[in-house]
């Protein structure tokens, strides 16, 4: 039931980013949004995998049952240590990596105005 109901989160977040794609504002907002609930995805996806509720997960990680759903619907300003003592239960381990994002005035300077540099060896 999990499983499903994590599918079909999943599912009606595609519909509403596709839907909202084309106004920039709009899309803007959403992939921030879509930035916060991925780690809440990622870690149910896990749980499930693992076949643990989320009060088994709390009881494992040595958390509060609520604690483990907040992290789930609206995972915001989590600590380190926190996302460990989840990830040991869900047989993970924490990794933590920036990445650039697509379409940004960054990246488009760093390849010269959208423009792929190569050179001839």
């Amino acid at each position: 039931m999990e499983g499903r109901k994590i599918k079909i989160m999943t599912t009606q977040w595609k519909r509403f980013y596709q839907k909202h794609m084309g106004d920039r504002e709009q899309r803007a907002l959403v992939e921030r949004e879509l930035e916060n609930v991925q780690l809440g995805v990622q870690i149910a996806k896990l749980r499930t995998a693992e076949n643990l509720s989320q009060t088994k997960l709390a009881a494992k990680a040595e958390m509060s049952a609520p604690k483990i759903s907040a992290m789930g619907n609206e995972p915001r300003n989590l600590t380190i240590g926190t996302l460990i003592r989840v990830a040991h239960p869900l047989d993970s381990r924490v990794e933590i990596k920036l990445v650039r994002r697509k379409g940004t005035k960054a990246e488009e300077r760093r390849n010269g105005g959208g423009k792929v540099k190569t050179r001839s060896l």
